[in-house]
């Protein structure tokens, strides 16, 4: 696969996780070796320092990174990681400096190699990169209060009682792709779920992911996609837009069309009867952007 300018550098537009990323005179390396040592009391010889022990203390109020990409994106979004293992540290560090050098000596610093027998009791399914971290969730008052904060630059996009964890994070993947201010759930799926972490590829660092009812979305306009709505092509989507996505089988609830200020539609040929969650979101998206509403 060959990497793209965005694989290679830095994000190309600040996330509500940024500050992380800008502090003064620390670069990734250092601040991983102080995350952990903050975390776990590193600085303290009574506590211990074992990254399995840590693991296993750790792991049950801990967000898991699955594979080498998804500890890249949570590394360069400011994620605070106390603990990570490779089956290969010498393939997995290689893999950094070809791919994101910019995170090399950070991994260098967290990555602690085990036996593929050890990996394989620390995660539900074997990445093939054999690379897997722990990191510690954003706490919800702050991404509360990125979701709530006017005026906004970029959307947020609503998935309402979404079904499939995959879909959740390609979706979240597109979001932070996009630059958007968060990605809201509704309904009993949890957006931080390992299997959608896993489909997120570690970007919920990215952006403001967390779960509301309908009555507590964001502020701003909600254009919610249906197929009786507006065609999405006449209309400019408005920087503080809300974007909702109904469930993949039954769309929109009642309680976010009663909410909701303009239905718009994708173009769709009429023998088509739907597309998937995550590709009508990145059309969405798509037409936010190009529309005007892409970060500079």
């Amino acid at each position: 696969m060959s990497p793209t300018r965005a694989t290679r550098g830095a994000p190309a537009w600040p996330g509500p996780a940024q500050a992380f990323l800008r502090e003064p005179r620390l670069d990734l390396a250092a601040r991983a070796a102080r995350s952990a040592r903050r975390l776990h009391g590193m600085t303290d010889p009574s506590r211990s320092t074992d990254p399995l022990s840590i693991w296993h203390k750790l792991a049950d109020a801990s967000v898991l990174l699955d594979g080498f990409h998804a500890l890249k994106h949570a590394l360069r979004f400011g994620a605070r990681v106390p603990v990570a293992v490779t089956t290969d540290r010498r393939a997995a560090l290689a893999l950094a400096g070809e791919l994101a050098p910019d995170v090399h000596n950070a991994l260098d610093v967290l990555l602690t190699e085990v036996p593929e027998a050890t990996y394989r009791t620390l995660v539900p399914r074997p990445h093939p990169t054999g690379v897997a971290a722990l990191a510690v969730r954003p706490s919800r008052e702050s991404n509360l209060e990125t979701l709530r904060r006017t005026p906004r630059s970029a959307p947020v996009v609503v998935l309402d009682n979404p079904r499939n964890l995959g879909n959740a994070g390609a979706v979240i993947r597109l979001a932070a792709g996009f630059g958007v201010t968060g990605v809201v759930t509704t309904g009993t799926l949890d957006p931080w779920h390992p299997t959608v972490v896993r489909g997120g590829a570690g970007l919920h660092f990215a952006t403001a992911v967390e779960r509301l009812a309908v009555t507590e979305l964001p502020p701003g306009p909600v254009f919610a996609l249906d197929p009786e709505g507006d065609d999405i092509r006449g209309l400019k989507l408005p920087d503080d837009a809300v974007l909702a996505f109904g469930s993949e089988r039954t769309g929109l609830s009642a309680d976010l069309r009663a909410r909701t200020d303009h239905l718009v539609s994708l173009p769709m040929r009429p023998q088509v009867s739907s597309y998937n969650l995550a590709t009508s979101v990145a059309m969405t998206l798509y037409h936010w952007s190009a529309t005007g509403g892409a970060p500079a």
